[in-house]
């Protein structure tokens, strides 16, 4: 019976055992900083291990999987619908893969409100799984808001620098997306027949006009979220002030939001809106891959560095969503993955050395290879994961992106080719400046290699890579029909 009930109701327990997780936080005292982590520790490896049973039982189908569909407030035909895809169903997946991860990282790092700091990650998570799995608008939009408030303070109170100012642009951008979507749900309940059904929406026939201003609004928002240029200067900001777990979610999962919103909501159901709406959406893209890859390259934080890159990485998913091709799909979707491990583990290895040396300026270090071997061999390996190294992960993802786009959009996906070389000089010169030449400093000398526990934290990473460098297709069929069904859509 009990299993029984965990096989039909998967996805309830994927999104609220994290809460669970945070309501029990507050039952701890505050001094009780280890039991506290413990409890973070265990409740997101138990979710990540729900969440490897329910990969185990996901069957490969054009509908959705997983479905529950509660009455939550039927005067307004508001249901707890949940249910997901392919794609939602790795992007969750992923989530749920990181968050261990992030909070073993943040073990050392946060020493100050320890309690507050794993509640809000606890609370980020139920709102970053129940995103991706809701199928009823009303229930997208809480979610959607229920990420943005643990971020905020995240980056508010953990944060470093310029904090405040971060946090706050992070708010004001994403709030202002939001409140121009919650204005097109409410629009697409009423035409609807008063229905936030996801389901019903796709055969709702909204008229070429009303295409145009609803695309436009969700758009926004998810562009707001990617972030696509010019929209992106939030990002580099909320990146270099964050904490390292902040970066880290931020870069992993939060950007994705954007792209996902793109492929589930602002694509499939404004088809002929997304059609007219293509070239600019792909010009930006293009010029957000060249931008942030010069910009990056000009950097002197190496986290701001890392940050730009986003900028880059995600406009190859932009490319391949919008080129409508199912091989460039395909590749998006591995690109948010590839991004959510490789720009991780990036910000997780910056992060492990401000720890240690309290300075992220590349004119701070050089030749610490010496003395950190390991630190360094682990760097460029992840290094060489973000530039595309074939048998890496990145490498299969912008190869089918680009294979994609070049089937029809040639001349973009031309233009975006330029990227893969600036990704290798900006990161390459990097490695370079950091690791390798004279010892400058004395302090570097003293720089302790990476411990066990920091090992342990990296180690799930570099297996994705390999592994998905090495043999995608297990990803690649588990979405296949889910890309296959949105061409169809957004071409109808």
């Amino acid at each position: 019976m009990l299993i029984d009930w965990i096989q039909n109701h998967f996805l309830t327990l994927l999104v609220f055992i994290p809460t669970a997780g945070a309501l029990l936080t507050l039952l701890f005292p505050k001094e009780e900083h280890n039991s506290i982590r413990a409890l973070a520790l265990g409740t997101t490896l138990v979710t990540f291990a729900v969440n490897l049973w329910a990969f185990a039982h996901f069957q490969v189908k054009t509908d959705f999987v997983f479905q529950e569909v509660i009455p939550w407030v039927p005067a307004f035909n508001i249901e707890y619908r949940l249910g997901v895809d392919g794609v939602s169903f790795l992007l969750i997946l992923l989530t749920n893969f990181l968050m261990p991860i992030v909070i073993l990282s943040s073990w050392r790092e946060i020493g100050t409100k320890v309690k507050e700091y794993h509640f809000l990650m606890l609370l980020l998570q139920t709102g970053m799984v129940g995103t991706f799995a809701s199928l009823d608008f009303f229930l997208f939009y809480v979610f959607w808001e229920i990420m943005l408030i643990p971020m905020y303070f995240l980056i508010g109170v953990w944060g470093s620098g310029r904090k405040i100012m971060a946090a706050f642009k992070f708010f004001i951008y994403t709030m202002a997306g939001s409140v121009l979507m919650l204005i097109a749900i409410l629009y697409g309940y009423f035409k609807s027949g008063e229905s936030f059904n996801y389901v019903q929406w796709l055969i709702t026939p909204f008229t070429a006009n009303e295409q145009f201003w609803l695309f436009l609004a969700f758009a926004l928002a998810f562009a707001i979220k990617v972030p696509i240029f010019p929209l992106h200067t939030w990002l580099p900001d909320a990146h270099t002030e964050a904490p390292t777990g902040g970066s880290v979610v931020l870069a992993g999962v939060l950007l994705k939001m954007g792209t996902y919103g793109f492929y589930r909501f602002a694509m499939p159901l404004f088809p002929e809106a997304s059609a007219y709406f293509t070239p600019y959406i792909l010009t930006l893209a293009v010029v957000g891959i060249i931008y942030g890859s010069l910009v990056a390259m000009v950097q002197k934080d190496i986290k701001r560095l890392v940050a730009y890159s986003s900028v880059a990485h995600l406009g190859f998913v932009m490319l391949g969503l919008f080129a409508l091709d199912q091989k460039g799909v395909e590749g998006a979707v591995l690109q948010m993955i590839n991004h959510g491990l490789s720009t991780g583990a990036l910000f997780l290895l910056v992060g492990m050395l401000y720890f240690r040396r309290h300075t992220r300026q590349i004119e701070a270090y050089g030749g610490i290879a010496k003395t950190v071997p390991l630190y360094s061999a682990i760097f460029l390996f992840v290094t060489l994961s973000s530039i595309g190294l074939p048998g890496l992960n990145n490498f299969v993802g912008e190869f089918l992106v680009l294979v994609g786009a070049f089937q029809t959009k040639p001349a973009f996906a031309s233009v975006a080719v330029l990227g893969v070389i600036l990704s290798a000089v900006y990161m390459l010169w990097l490695v370079e400046r950091v690791f390798f030449g004279p010892i400058k400093h004395e302090e570097n000398r003293k720089i302790l290699d990476l411990g066990l526990r920091e090992v342990l934290v990296l180690v799930p990473l570099i297996a994705a890579m390999i592994g998905i460098g090495v043999y995608p297709k297990p990803l690649i069929k588990m979405m296949s029909l889910s890309t296959e069904n949105f061409v169809k859509l957004v071409k109808r």
